[in-house]
């Protein structure tokens, strides 16, 4: 999906070090994709309190949303650089297209991964037997050492798995304690599931204690229960629930996401008993690269940004030959989309 903001902001990140004992709740802003029928979506990563959850650099959670109102999703030709897109749907279906020649259909259960590595354009739209439109849009930030890979996609299906109340589907990485792994390709250590849970059920959901982890609910609310590590926990008595021990609980409103830093052994997650939950799980080991990030371009500085922009916009809208960095979008009935201006000056880290 593309940042469609007429202003994009340059956001610099620096590596984030986190310490935790908490879960930290980071509530979305509304952004709408397009003009006055746009499809609205809610965007929690990046914000001011957190720029990045492992490599997860971007977080855009729509729906479920009427598109006989709203238009759906018609997101024209558009570039991407540095970067990984992670297309994971509830509802509704999307057909993708890119650069690589690549043509694929969203649908729940089933994750699309495009890896845009040196340079790559795509559209995506809904489909004409789309009612309803449902889901989130991830973005994952390259290390350095991968940042200039070819470009490709991948498709893949994914097995529900039962852990305690809980169905688990693993669409990015491995969960620690179910087993089931993604088959995409990843350039550093992340997981990403979707955990649904009936109304007034539980599940205790392990996880990796150098991960930092994001829990986005989708449906909800949701109460989160996190567990230190066992070292925390010596002193305690053998049968002891670790949660009554050393833990933290946090009431998870919908569309909310519960923030958690690394040293956390599980988390135990719990639905409101008059209604069904459903949360996406996100997670990774803290990023420590500096980033900037404009529209739907990842760089490390300003001028790397900048040239991004200026190729796009005189080898693809300006010329529309495609034989550059980001190549030609078959399939789709329309021009790309142009870059928007770049700020006038150069901005600084946020801290």
């Amino acid at each position: 999906m593309s940042n469609l903001e007429r202003d994009p902001i340059e956001l610099v990140c620096p590596p984030e070090h986190s310490q935790a004992a908490v879960i930290q709740v980071l509530t979305p802003r509304d952004v709408p994709l397009g003009g006055p029928r746009a499809m609205n979506v809610r965007r929690t990563l990046p914000q001011r309190g957190r720029t990045t959850i492992g490599a997860w650099c971007f977080a855009d959670h729509y729906g479920p949303d009427d598109v006989a109102a709203s238009g759906g999703m018609v997101v024209p030709p558009h570039p991407h650089t540095g970067l990984q897109t992670v297309s994971w749907l509830f509802e509704g279906e999307i057909e993708h297209h890119d650069s690589t020649g690549s043509a694929e259909f969203v649908r729940p259960g089933a994750v699309n991964l495009m890896t845009a590595g040196r340079g790559i354009a795509h559209s995506e739209v809904s489909t004409p037997t789309t009612s309803r439109l449902h889901g989130v849009q991830l973005w994952v930030a390259l290390p350095d050492a991968a940042r200039g890979v070819a470009p490709f996609f991948e498709h893949a299906e994914t097995e529900p798995v039962e852990v305690d109340d809980a169905v688990v589907r693993v669409f990015t990485g491995a969960l620690p304690g179910v087993g089931a792994e993604a088959s995409v390709t990843l350039f550093s250590p992340l997981v990403g599931a979707q955990i649904e849970l009936p109304a007034g059920g539980e599940a205790w959901i392990e996880l990796d204690p150098a991960f930092e982890h994001g829990l986005l609910v989708d449906r909800g609310p949701v109460t989160a229960t996190v567990a230190a590590l066992e070292s925390e926990l010596d002193d305690a008595p053998a049968d002891s629930d670790p949660l009554t021990v050393a833990g933290h609980t946090s009431h998870l409103a919908w569309s909310e996401l519960g923030y958690l830093a690394p040293g956390h052994e599980g988390v135990r997650l719990r639905a409101d008993p008059h209604s069904p939950a459903r949360i996406v799980l996100i997670g990774g080991i803290p990023f420590g690269e500096e980033l900037v990030m404009w529209w739907n371009f990842i760089g490390r500085n300003h001028d790397e940004i900048a040239e991004f922009r200026r190729q796009w916009q005189a080898d693809v809208i300006a010329r529309g030959d495609g034989d550059g960095r980001f190549g030609t979008v078959s399939g789709f009935d329309g021009p790309p989309l142009p870059a928007p201006e770049l700020p006038t000056v150069r901005l600084k880290p946020r801290s």
